[in-house]
């Protein structure tokens, strides 16, 4: 319905005057003509068909209780019960103290008694129930999120604070609900699909959090925030979310973090920073559902904030090293070093050495990991340079590219800079990019992957097999090697020796004409399986690794010798 502002007309509001009457009508028409545009009915029936004709104009409705064909208190219920038609404020016109009361109970905003009062108290009421009906509608348009329907978080918070008001000595559970990936499956299907998901687990959120005391609301895209009475178990409803998006074919699912209990001492805004340092815990883990916030994640927590706020110490003063792990192609008899992985390290001077597994998805999350590459970019070129001057023999080395990176429109100016001031060339540094970098924006990121191997770089697809991308759209890729996730690796040997998937993988290389790369090799077993199966390269424990450049030095020898 538009606002009751917008329905103003020639400076004046539209009132409907339903009244059997025809002498309450005139006269209620004349006393506010002057100010009002009237539209008049003499029975329910009538009425309520203006009413739906003019709902988007109509600023309040002046009703009699007894009329024929439709009585007032019918017409109130129909109007409660359609969605565009109960905002229109309402006075009913009796002398019947009784219905007086029925009225204002279902939804009347006022009342007028028969006989009618002086004309300037008619208007005076008439013009206060206006302005309370467009202070609400003001209201409601701030309070509920326009997709869902939901609190927005500013009026849930309220809420949440008003609720501990009254009941103090209830104990309250804070939940952040989050979507794994929300953004790839906005890339793969569309605004339109991600748009209908979220409705539909707002809907089933608002039913599951149905009762007195629960609050639901829609924090940012793809966050829902609960505030309810305490619960034991909530993996009912993470079923229940679950199920409504596999109706709708979206492989993507829920993760809730739960701070149990919360202190009401932490304003509330604190208790639900807990909730999502949970549902944070488990963002990587596709087994695990459900977290619940202990103290021991604030430490983690601060641990990272000292991290990401160190990083600019620990790139001036060099405390990342650089590792190179070897690939070996393992084709021949014997295997032959063919290439390496450029690997980087954090050597902190009070923390020891930090894992990469820790600082490097903190750097992707705070927009810190493209100075990371670079940095890596230019050391391992200054690397191959000098292994090719002081030894006479390097091999490629592969060098990490992020999705955001792709994005940079001097990505190539600045790759072959980096090249040029080395004095090597493009083909003495491959360039890993995940699979999923290819989902987002695919046109964009494949002609940027095209022009990269026009200009002599080589193309690795990294953990391939992740999931994102579609038979159909492998095709179309730009690559020169397709590298093995190593989830593949770990499920093929550490459970049935299944290595069937890992076949399919080797058959789609030798369709697109690109060896295959397996990561995270580890024994002899899966080493000669992997070499059966028609796997070209390997890498991993099993060879060595990952090792500084001093040590890898003895590889180059070897290849050398």
């Amino acid at each position: 319905m538009k606002s009751y502002t917008d329905a103003i007309e020639n400076g004046k509001r539209q009132l409907l005057v339903a009244d059997d009457e025809f002498v309450n009508r005139e006269m209620l028409g004349n006393i506010l003509e002057s100010e009002y545009d009237i539209l008049k009915a003499e029975d329910g029936e009538m009425a309520y068909e203006m009413i739906r004709q003019n709902r988007n104009t109509l600023s309040l409705i002046l009703l009699d209780l007894i009329m024929p064909k439709l009585t007032g208190i019918e017409l109130l219920n129909r109007l409660n019960n359609d969605p565009e038609l109960k905002g229109i404020p309402v006075i009913v016109l009796t002398s019947d103290q009784d219905s007086e009361v029925e009225s204002l109970k279902k939804g009347a905003y006022d009342f007028i008694p028969k006989p009618y009062p002086q004309p300037d108290v008619i208007k005076a009421r008439i013009s206060r129930s206006i302005e309370l009906a467009e202070d609400r509608q003001i209201i409601s348009s701030t309070e509920r999120d326009e997709l869902t329907g939901l609190f927005t978080i500013e009026y849930f918070y309220r809420y949440c604070n008003q609720y501990d008001k009254f009941y103090p000595l209830q104990d309250m559970d804070a939940l952040c609900f989050d979507i794994n990936h929300f953004h790839v499956l906005n890339e793969r299907f569309g605004m339109a699909k991600g748009d209908e998901i979220l409705k539909c687990i707002a809907g089933r959120l608002e039913k599951a959090f149905g009762d007195t005391g629960s609050f639901v609301c829609r924090k940012t895209a793809d966050t829902f925030l609960v505030y309810c009475p305490h619960h034991d178990d909530y993996s009912h409803i993470i079923d229940e979310v679950s199920a409504v998006i596999e109706e709708l074919e979206a492989a993507v699912k829920v993760r809730v973090g739960v701070y149990s209990f919360c202190d009401k001492k932490l304003d509330i805004n604190a208790r639900f920073d807990r909730a999502k340092i949970a549902a944070d815990k488990i963002r990587n883990n596709y087994s695990v559902f459900i977290s619940h916030f202990d103290e021991a994640l604030i430490d983690a927590e601060l641990y990272a904030e000292q991290l990401v706020d160190e990083f600019p110490k620990a790139l001036a003063e060099n405390q990342f090293r650089v590792f190179f792990q070897p690939k070996y192609d393992v084709r021949g008899d014997e295997p032959v070093l063919s290439s390496a992985e450029a690997l980087v390290r954090w050597f902190h001077p009070s923390l020891g050495m930090i894992s990469p597994g820790v600082f490097i998805p903190l750097f992707e999350e705070d927009g810190l990991i493209a100075q990371l590459d670079e940095f890596v970019w230019r050391r391992t070129s200054e690397t191959i340079a000098d292994w090719k001057k002081r030894l006479g023999v390097s091999v490629p080395i592969s060098v990490n590219l992020s999705r955001a990176e792709m994005y940079d429109p001097g990505l190539i100016a600045k790759m072959e800079k980096i090249t040029d001031d080395n004095g090597i060339t493009p083909k003495d540094l491959y360039l890993e990019i995940t699979e999923s970098a290819y989902v987002s924006d695919s046109d964009q990121i494949i002609e940027r992957v095209k022009t990269l191997r026009e200009h002599g770089f080589f193309i690795e697809m990294d953990d391939f097999g992740s999931g994102y991308s579609s038979l159909n759209m492998i095709s179309e890729l730009p690559v020169d090697a397709l590298k093995l996730d190593m989830k593949f690796i770990r499920s093929a040997f550490d459970k049935h020796n299944d290595t069937r998937m890992i076949s399919i993988v080797i058959d789609i290389a030798d369709y697109l004409g690109v060896p295959v790369i397996a990561e995270g090799v580890e024994t002899e077993e899966q080493y000669l399986a992997l070499k059966r199966l028609g796997c070209e390269i390997i890498q991993g424990y099993y060879f060595s690794k990952p090792v500084p450049a001093d040590e890898f030095e003895q590889f180059l020898m070897q290849k050398r010798s």
